[in-house]
């Protein structure tokens, strides 16, 4: 018995550090992104950083859904009016990084950790601000949709919700918009092959993007009355909307 149970504890063990591994490999893959400002982290975050400004000028309340390891949200959040932040995501390592992250804003943290789609079915507390990044394009359609009608249900009467996803070109499937990736492997120089193709392997697996009259047409199908594109990046991956009830 004792040999099983040490058996067992060491199976668990590897298994943990395989996850771990895993973690700290695509963790390095997504810092050089951020770093060499390959998806405009800087320039999304920083229109963030003054839509917070502009917006929220009181004490509120700041829902980051998906929020990884929050240090890009950390930092559009310094010196706003922060008066409680929560953040959602599936990684409890994600969420240890996110609490060194935030640890210096002078507000409440509240981190939760599960499916960030769950977690909004059950979510109860109202929020001023709800942002998201590059994680709603992994839903199916309805899915995208039932999401966004409770974060509606969960924002105060004059709440925001903002959005950054990838987005097809009008004229553009799905393939289409991956083939359009592969090609700037030249661009993404940072990354080596096999993060490359790993990334690409992803997309094409779990990536579900929309063209942009739908993502604002989703907005509208939730219940906002306003949904409009804010910023696109330069290479037309991706874009930031807006949505207001």
């Amino acid at each position: 018995m004792e040999t099983l149970r040490n058996q067992a504890e060491s199976t668990a063990s590897a298994a943990t550090d395989d996850a771990q591994a895993m973690f700290n490999k695509h963790l390095a893959t997504y810092r050089k992104i951020v770093g060499e400002n390959l998806m405009f982290h800087r320039e999304v975050y920083g229109l963030l950083r003054t839509l917070l400004s502009q917006e929220m000028p009181k004490p509120f309340k700041f829902l980051d859904i998906a929020c990884g390891d929050a240090v890009a949200s950390a930092g559009a959040l310094k010196g706003s009016a922060i008066g409680h932040y929560y953040g959602i995501d599936l990684s409890p390592q994600s969420l240890d990084l996110a609490r060194e992250s935030l640890k210096d804003l002078p507000c409440p943290i509240d981190l939760r950790c599960g499916d960030f789609a769950e977690e909004m079915a059950d979510w109860s507390d109202t929020v001023d601000f709800v942002w998201i990044g590059m994680s709603l394009h992994h839903l199916q359609p309805d899915g995208k949709v039932r999401l966004m009608k409770d974060v509606r249900d969960t924002l105060s009467r004059d709440g925001l919700f903002l959005i950054w996803e990838p987005t097809l070109l009008d004229e553009e499937n799905r393939e289409e918009h991956f083939d359009r990736f592969s090609a700037y492997r030249n661009v993404w120089a940072a990354l080596t092959d096999e993060e490359f193709a790993a990334m690409d392997a992803h997309m094409r697996l779990a990536d579900f993007p929309e063209k942009a009259d739908t993502w604002k047409a989703m907005g509208r199908e939730a219940g906002f009355s306003e949904a409009e594109q804010i910023f696109l990046m330069p290479n037309r991956f991706g874009r930031v909307y807006q949505y207001r009830n």
